[in-house]
């Protein structure tokens, strides 16, 4: 069995993040003991984005929306994503 070496001390995430970026997790894990995990509450990170759009078409969605009873900005998430998600 090979010996696995020791983890460092981190002084922040970024600092973690820069050293995994550079070096083998197979050198400092056993992955034969890993247990499936679960994390049904964690919710994917967003970031906030500006975006102008001509006024027509902004009143246009709020009425799909405002049809579907859901807000705009979740419809024109949607949307986004059926266009984007890759075809099976």
């Amino acid at each position: 069995m090979k010996k696995l070496k020791s983890l460092p001390t981190f002084k922040s995430e970024a600092e973690e993040r820069q050293f995994w970026e550079t070096h083998d997790s197979a050198d400092y894990v056993d992955l034969s003991k890993a247990k499936r995990a679960r994390f049904p509450n964690l919710k994917p990170s967003t970031q906030s984005i500006s975006l102008r759009l001509p006024l027509s078409l902004l009143e246009a969605i709020r009425i799909e929306a405002n049809k579907r009873d859901v807000p705009y900005q979740s419809l024109i998430k949607m949307w986004l994503s059926e266009k984007v998600r890759p075809c099976p």
